[in-house]
């Protein structure tokens, strides 16, 4: 035991008591035939609670964490702190990128030996915990060696190095059991077309990403495979922009049927969509795999990466995953940072606690919505004349045959109220 987390007592549900306790969730309530825990899969993001520094585009490090620094005993650490805080939580699961969890070595060789050291020692932890691993993916944007992209760079180098790292991390998710494995190209955009092959590189993305699903049936790993989509930032023009465009990338690669979407709620914003949007979408086009659950800051226009706060806008959000029959290998993973000023291990700990509360009241609005009924009959009703015989065949008939319908019937339509305020107020009842 290390003593980061010292005073701090394992939380519980407790609506009424003590200020470091769950006030809403309580992971054993059934809703919709489900413990609740088994609904919303909360995962802690290894790199924004353990290894980031607490920086930001104008100033440095802020967090003081003992185990800051490149050797495999600090790495050794962190997980010890990290599994500490899983068990004071009751997280279900926990999500990594190679570098938040091993020491950068002078080559791929000894990074890969630190790499196989560290997964060796988090299973050891997990052996110990509840906590199991929702996904692993790989830092492909982090060096400078990928100031140019990863499967997108110019330089084949950089594209076989990527490749390594990524089958790496695969095997290290398959070794430890993880149930997805994600790919995030946090680089893989342009910053000016006057040096860039759209065409190649889009090429190169792809033949990368199919060659991610080859080595994932070749090793027999049975989780699923996603991408998560970013408009911008770090990188100008993103080839992942959303969850629109990435589908049209799958279906020219082939990949529609094996590829998933992991989709943020500060990326949705970014791409100028809601978070249940983007979740809608992915849905109705079969690609809905897992959520990391976050916020932005709407003043500041980048991606803050706050904790959830906004029970509305959760709700909303759960209320699209539920209407896709809910989470399968996917879960809620708190792709979330402190801000640079909470400096504390407690802060640390009420911030995943406030968030995992937030996402319970949400999640229950939204299966209360659900259940209740009235917006999918609202949202029936509105389109109850294309269950009729003659517009259904209408869909099958053509330009001409519908034409002279219209003329022979002599048709003459007028609007009808979308309801969006009622069905607003309606939602409102609920959150």
């Amino acid at each position: 035991m290390t003593d980061f987390f010292k005073d701090i007592k394992p939380l519980t549900y407790d609506p009424e008591g003590a200020d470091l306790a769950f006030r809403h969730y309580n992971p054993d309530e059934i809703v919709m035939g489900k413990r609740m825990e088994d609904h919303l899969r909360f995962a802690v993001a290894y790199w924004h609670s353990f290894a980031w520094p607490g920086g930001d585009p104008f100033g440095g490090q802020t967090f003081d964490r003992p185990w800051f620094g490149d050797t495999m005993d600090l790495a050794k650490l962190k997980a010890d702190v990290a599994f500490e805080m899983f068990d004071l939580l009751n997280a279900p699961f926990f999500c990594w990128h190679d570098a938040d969890i091993r020491p950068e070595g002078d080559t791929f060789a000894e990074s890969l030996r630190n790499f196989e050291e560290i997964i060796d020692y988090l299973g050891t932890k997990m052996e110990g915990s509840k906590t199991k691993l929702l996904w692993g993916t790989a830092n492909l944007f982090g060096h400078r060696r990928f100031m140019s992209g990863a499967a997108t760079n110019p330089d084949p180098e950089i594209f076989a190095w990527s490749a390594a790292t990524v089958k790496a991390c695969m095997d290290a998710t398959d070794k430890l059991g993880g149930q997805n494995y994600v790919l995030w190209g946090g680089r893989e955009g342009y910053e000016t077309l006057l040096n860039t092959d759209l065409k190649r590189e889009r090429q190169q993305a792809g033949r990368f990403l199919q060659m991610a699903v080859e080595y994932k049936h070749k090793i027999g790993f049975e989780g699923a495979i996603l991408v998560e989509p970013k408009p911008q930032e770090p990188t100008k023009h993103q080839y992942d922009f959303d969850v629109a465009t990435v589908y049209g990338f799958l279906k020219e690669f082939g990949l529609e049927n094996e590829v998933q979407m992991n989709i943020e709620q500060g990326h949705a914003i970014l791409a100028g969509h809601s978070f249940e949007h983007e979740l809608a979408l992915a849905a109705s086009l079969g690609i809905f795999g897992s959520i990391d659950m976050n916020r932005n800051d709407y003043q500041s226009g980048w991606d803050t990466d706050q904790f959830p706060n906004n029970v509305p806008e959760v709700a909303l959000a759960y209320y699209e995953v539920l209407k896709a029959g809910g989470f399968t290998t996917g879960g809620t993973n708190f792709d979330a940072k402190l801000r640079r000023q909470s400096l504390d291990p407690v802060d640390l700990v009420a911030a995943h606690a406030g968030a995992m509360d937030v996402c319970a009241r949400g999640f229950k609005a939204a299966a209360a919505m659900l259940e209740d009924g009235t917006v999918e009959a609202m949202r029936a009703e509105r389109y109850a004349g294309w269950e009729t015989p003659e517009a259904k065949a209408m869909l099958e008939g053509d330009l001409a045959s519908i034409a002279a319908q219209v003329v022979q019937d002599g048709i003459n339509p007028q609007p009808r109220s979308g309801r969006q305020e009622i069905l607003e107020n309606i939602v409102n009842r609920f959150v």
